[in-house]
C-alpha cells in the first residue's frame, strides 16, 4: 500500500515532537514536510537527536508556507500550532486540497461567539466551524473518516469526556452536579520559556490554575451538552503537577434518582468494550499515569460513594499522547482507511 505523504506544521514544540515520534515510524506515513520558523533549515535530527537514524530524520525543517507545503505532495497536514494561528494556515491548506488535522482549539467549538468568550478574540475562520469534526475517535468514527477538517480534542477534555459521555447519553447522572478535578504534567503548557514553568518553580509543588473558567471548559461543556441533549455547565479545576507528562482526572456527579450504580459499569462497557485504546478497569479500578504515558491509551475506573450518592469516575492518559498527538494519529488512521492501531501499538 502506498504510504500517505504527510506534513507536520509546528513540529518543534512538545506536541510536534510527539507527532514526529509517532509519524517517523508509522508504517503507512511518508513524512514530506516539517515546519518551524525557529528551526527552519536544520534537519530534524539536529533539533531532536533522539530521532537520529529514523528514515526521514534528515528532512530539514521549513517555513510554514502553504504553497511550499503543498508542493511536497502532502495529502494531509497535522497542525501543532497555537490557537488563533492555526486557522489561517488550515484554510490555506484546505484550499490547496490537503486534509487538515488541527490540534489547536481553533475548530473545536461550533459557536464563534463561545470561542470569542473563552479565547478573547474573534474567531479567525467562523465559516469553517460547521464543517470541522470534533475528533474523538471513539465517539465520531464515521464522521472522522469522511472529514477533511478534524478538530482534535484537548487533553483535559478527552480525560473528562470519555468517562462522562456514556453516562449522560443514558441519563444515569444529574448533569448539574458534575465536578471535574484534573492534574496535568508540565508539558501541557507547551515548549516555551516561562518563569512559572521552570523546574524550581514546579518541582515539589502542586497548584491549581485557570480558575474559574479554564479555556477547555468551552469544548467540554459543548460535548457534554450534546450527549445530555440539554445545556450542561460544570465545575472544572485543573492542577499543575511536577511530572513531565500525564493527566489524571477525577470526576464526580450525583447518580440520577432510582439508578442502580452498576448501570455505570454497564454503560462504559457498552460504549468502549470494543475500543482499541480505552481500557476499562471496572468498579474500584484506580488508573495510574505511569501506565499510560507515551501511549494512546486512556484507562478508566469508577466507584460509587453510597454515603453521598455520588459516582466517582477516574481516568488517566498522556496529555501529549491520547490528549494530543497520538489521538490525532488515531484520527489520521480513520481518514485513510488504515487499521485504527496502525503506528500506535506501543505500551
Amino acid at each position: 500500500m502506498e504510504r500517505v505523504k504527510t506534513a507536520i506544521v509546528g513540529a518543534s514544540g512538545y506536541t510536534g515532537m510527539e507527532l514526529l515520534r509517532l509519524l517517523l515510524v508509522h508504517p503507512q506515513v511518508e513524512l514530506v514536510a516539517a515546519t518551524s520558523r525557529q528551526e527552519a533549515g536544520k534537519p530534524i535530527h539536529a533539533v531532536f537527536p533522539r530521532f537520529r537514524g529514523a528514515q526521514a530524520a534528515s528532512l530539514a525543517f521549513i517555513e510554514p508556507d502553504p504553497d511550499t507545503i503543498a508542493a511536497t505532495g502532502a495529502k494531509v497536514a497535522f497542525l501543532a500550532l497555537p490557537h488563533g494561528v492555526a486557522a489561517e494556515i488550515a484554510r490555506a491548506l484546505l484550499a490547496r486540497g490537503l486534509k487538515v488535522i488541527d490540534l489547536s482549539a481553533d475548530f473545536r467549538l461550533r459557536d464563534a461567539a463561545v470561542y470569542e468568550e473563552f479565547y478573547g478574540h474573534a474567531h479567525p475562520a467562523p465559516d469553517l466551524l460547521s464543517e470541522a469534526v470534533y475528533g474523538l475517535p471513539e465517539v465520531r468514527p464515521e464522521a472522522i473518516a469522511n472529514a477533511r477538517l478534524i478538530a482534535s480534542p484537548g487533553c483535559y477534555p478527552t480525560s473528562i469526556l470519555l468517562p462522562l459521555l456514556p453516562l449522560l447519553r443514558e441519563k444515569l447522572i444529574d448533569p448539574a452536579t458534575i465536578v471535574a478535578n484534573s492534574m496535568s504534567g508540565v508539558s501541557g503548557a507547551g515548549r516555551k520559556a516561562d518563569l512559572s514553568l521552570l523546574f524550581v518553580e514546579c518541582n515539589e509543588s502542586v497548584r491549581a490554575y485557570g480558575l474559574p473558567k479554564h479555556r477547555h471548559l468551552s469544548e467540554i461543556e459543548q460535548e457534554l451538552s450534546i450527549a445530555a441533549d440539554e445545556p450542561v455547565v460544570i465545575t472544572f479545576i485543573p492542577h499543575l503537577i511536577p511530572v513531565n507528562a500525564g493527566i489524571h482526572t477525577t470526576t464526580t456527579a450525583k447518580l440520577a434518582e432510582g439508578v442502580d450504580p452498576e448501570a455505570v459499569g454497564r454503560a462504559l462497557e457498552k460504549a468502549y468494550s470494543a475500543a482499541a485504546f480505552v481500557r476499562l478497569l471496572g468498579r474500584g479500578g484506580c488508573p495510574d499515569t505511569k501506565n499510560v504515558t507515551r501511549t494512546n491509551f486512556i484507562d478508566i475506573g469508577w466507584q460509587f460513594d453510597a454515603r453521598t450518592g455520588r459516582i466517582l469516575l477516574l481516568s488517566a492518559e498522556d496529555n501529549l499522547g491520547k490528549g494530543a498527538g497520538a489521538q490525532a494519529v488515531q484520527s489520521f488512521n480513520r481518514i485513510f482507511g488504515l487499521p485504527e492501531i496502525a503506528g500506535l501499538q506501543n505500551f
